[in-house]
């Protein structure tokens, strides 16, 4: 009879870009000395930074933003920008190697790592404030946005989703919260194959899940992206969440 084992057991694979696992975190000291003025930024990482104009004292909190396919990181930038100023919200838009995200041409890769890279370099110009990160998207951005915030929820404590169609993490770290809206009339990506599929999923893996409806196609209405950020700026203060009706 042979004689046990004595060896530890195996270490399980290690998580990282393929897995779209992101490593960049904020930091308590960022190098503020440096930070940009209010206004849009460039970063190296082929990125853009949004910094508001009226800068409270002390951290602020930063969103994410992921352009849909074809599109770029000005114009993921448009439709959040105007209800960013006022609560004090950094953006950070990054731009797609390819003509959308990775993970929906051939698998996580190129954009974690860009979207990493990104991350590290605001994180190192801005005091963000540690907790107080959400991934944000419309469209395929949106897809990519739930993807990256369920296989990262312990950086991404909020998932804003304009108009999703799938979602497809490897893994799932954390537990965030999460607003999707959706057009009834998109044919882009139908709300039936889409939202109204994905939103009983999240909820069924025990996810908090903010819910609404609009009266549109394939968009993001300014009153949409505004309740999102209220959603967004509420739950960081310790208030409600729910559906909203359709609009």
């Amino acid at each position: 009879m042979g004689t046990p084992e004595r060896s530890r057991p195996h270490p399980g694979p290690e998580e990282g870009v393929r897995h779209g696992r992101l490593s960049a975190r904020p930091v308590a000291l960022a190098r503020t000395a440096s930070s940009p003025e209010p206004g849009v930024h460039r970063l190296d990482g082929r990125a853009l930074l949004s910094v508001p104009p009226a800068r409270a004292a002390g951290p602020l909190p930063l969103a994410v933003v992921l352009h849909g396919a074809g599109g770029t990181a000005e114009q993921a930038l448009e439709w959040l920008l105007p209800q960013a100023s006022d609560p004090g919200v950094l953006l950070l838009a990054p731009q797609a190697v390819s003509a959308t995200w990775d993970v929906i041409v051939g698998g996580y890769g190129a954009d974690v790592s860009r979207i990493d890279a990104a991350l590290e370099e605001a994180f190192s110009r801005t005091a963000v404030a540690v907790g107080e990160v959400a991934v944000a998207g419309f469209s395929d951005g949106a897809s990519y946005a739930l993807s990256l915030g369920l296989a990262n929820g312990d950086l991404f404590r909020a998932v804003l989703a304009f108009s999703p169609g799938f979602m497809a993490p490897m893994i799932r770290h954390g537990r965030p919260r999460i607003f999707v809206s959706h057009g009834v009339s998109d044919r882009v990506l139908p709300i039936d194959e889409c939202s109204r599929r994905l939103v009983p999923e999240l909820r069924e893996s025990g996810y908090e899940v903010t819910y609404e409806e609009f009266r549109g196609g394939h968009q993001v209405p300014p009153q949409t992206a505004a309740a999102a950020v209220r959603w967004w700026i509420s739950q960081r203060l310790g208030h409600g969440t729910g559906d909203v009706s359709p609009g």
